[in-house]
C-alpha cells in the first residue's frame, strides 16, 4: 500500500527508528552506468527528453543502492524552454538561456498552456517510473521554484550572487513580477501533470533562495511556494510537497508553516540540533549531511551521518545531503552513508 511506504509514511508525520534515505542528483555523473546512458543518449537534453533512458537513469540508482525514493531525472530549466526561452548546455560550464530583461523580451515568452507539447516526454518519463519501480520505492516529481528559474531566465546563465536578477526586481519591479507570475503558473501546471501521470510527492527547488532578504524573501521565495502548494493540494489532495528555500537560514522556522508544505529540506549550513529545535517541531525535516561527504568518506562521513539521525530522531526525518551529490563523489561513500543510517 502507498501509505506504507517509508517516505511517504514520513511526510505523514510519523517517526520512524530508521529513516527514509533518498540523495539529491541521486541520478548523476559520479555513477558510471549513467555516464554509459548519457552517451548514449548524446547531450544533456536529449536525455532529459527521451523518457525510456531518463527512465533508466532514474532506476540505476535505486537498482544500486534501494535509495527509498526516486527523483525523476530532468532540469529545472525545462519550464524556462518550455515557455519558448532558448535553452543550451556548455561543456563544463553549465546552461544557457536567451535573456529576459525588457518587456519585449517577456512578449517572445508564450503562455503556460502551452508548455505541455514540450514536457510531454517527461511525463511520459513519470509514468515509466510508476510502473517499473520498486513496490516500495516512493517516486517524487520536482520542478524550480519561481526565484530560482527567474534568475537564470534573467541574467542567461547561473551566476555567483544572481546580480542580473536583483537588478531587474529592483529597477523594473513590474516586468520582474509578472515574469515570476508566469513562471508560477507554469509550474503549477507543470507539477500537476507530474501528478497525474504518477508522481507520489513533489519537491520544489528554491537553490537560490538564500541571497532573497528580507520582505523580498517573503515575497518572492515563500509566497510562490505557498501558491504554487495551495494549487496543488486543491487539484491533488493529499499530496505531500517538500520545499527547499536552500541557505533560508533563520527563515527556516515557520517556512513549512507559511506555505502549507508537509517538508522542509535543510541545507548543511544549519545545525541539525538547532533545526530539529526551530523547524522540525512543525512537521518532517529533509537532509541534511554536506556532499562533501560523498568524495572524502571515512569517519568523518560515519560520524556526521549518526549526529544528524541522531539530532532528527526524535520527529519526522527523511536522511539526504545538504546539497546535490558532486560528479566527483565515490559510489561506495553512498553505500556507507546508506549503511551507516540502516544500521547505525
Amino acid at each position: 500500500m502507498a501509505g506504507q511506504k517509508k517516505l511517504l509514511r514520513a511526510l505523514a508525520g510519523e517517526t520512524q527508528d530508521v529513516p527514509p534515505i533518498w540523495m539529491m542528483r541521486q541520478a548523476g555523473r559520479y555513477l558510471p552506468e549513467y555516464r554509459a546512458t548519457r552517451a548514449e543518449a548524446g547531450d544533456f537534453l536529449s536525455l532529459c527528453y527521451n523518457p525510456e533512458l531518463a527512465a533508466e537513469v532514474t532506476l540505476q540508482p535505486i537498482r544500486r543502492y534501494g535509495f527509498d525514493a526516486a527523483i525523476l531525472f530532468a532540469d529545472i530549466l525545462l519550464i524556462p524552454q518550455a515557455l519558448g526561452a532558448d535553452l543550451w548546455f556548455v561543456t563544463g560550464e553549465g546552461p544557457r538561456l536567451s535573456t529576459i530583461t525588457t518587456e519585449s523580451d517577456f512578449a517572445k515568452l508564450g503562455p503556460a498552456s502551452d508548455i505541455h507539447e514540450t514536457l510531454n516526454p517527461i511525463y511520459e518519463t513519470v509514468r515509466i517510473l510508476s510502473r517499473e519501480l520498486p513496490a516500495e520505492t516512493t517516486l517524487i516529481g520536482f520542478a524550480g521554484a519561481p526565484w530560482t528559474v527567474a534568475t537564470y531566465m534573467i541574467a542567461g546563465r547561473g551566476t555567483p550572487d544572481q546580480g542580473p536578477a536583483h537588478a531587474l526586481r529592483m529597477e523594473n519591479t513590474a516586468l520582474f513580477e509578472t515574469l515570476l507570475a508566469r513562471i508560477t503558473e507554469a509550474t503549477i501546471d507543470y507539477l500537476s501533470k507530474q501528478i497525474e501521470a504518477g508522481a507520489e510527492v513533489v519537491k520544489i527547488f528554491d537553490s537560490w533562495a538564500g541571497s532573497l532578504k528580507g520582505e523580498a524573501f517573503q515575497k518572492y521565495a515563500l509566497e510562490p511556494c505557498r501558491q504554487i502548494t495551495a494549487a496543488l493540494k486543491e487539484r491533488h489532495p493529499g499530496i505531500p510537497v517538500i520545499g527547499f528555500p536552500r541557505e533560508a537560514g533563520e527563515k527556516y522556522t515557520g517556512f513549512a508553516k507559511a506555505t502549507g508544505i508537509d517538508c522542509v529540506a535543510l541545507d548543511n549550513s544549519v545545525d541539525p540540533a538547532w533545526a530539529a529545535a526551530h523547524v522540525q517541531v512543525d512537521g518532517c525535516v529533509q537532509g541534511n549531511l554536506a556532499s562533501r561527504h560523498m568524495v572524502s568518506g571515512g569517519q568523518d562521513l560515519v560520524d556526521d551521518t549518526r549526529r544528524i539521525v541522531e539530532a532528527f530522531r526524535n520527529g519526522p526525518h527523511i536522511f539526504n545531503l545538504g546539497h546535490g551529490i558532486t560528479p566527483d563523489a565515490d559510489p561506495a561513500n553512498v553505500q556507507l552513508m546508506i549503511d551507516t543510517v540502516r544500521n547505525g
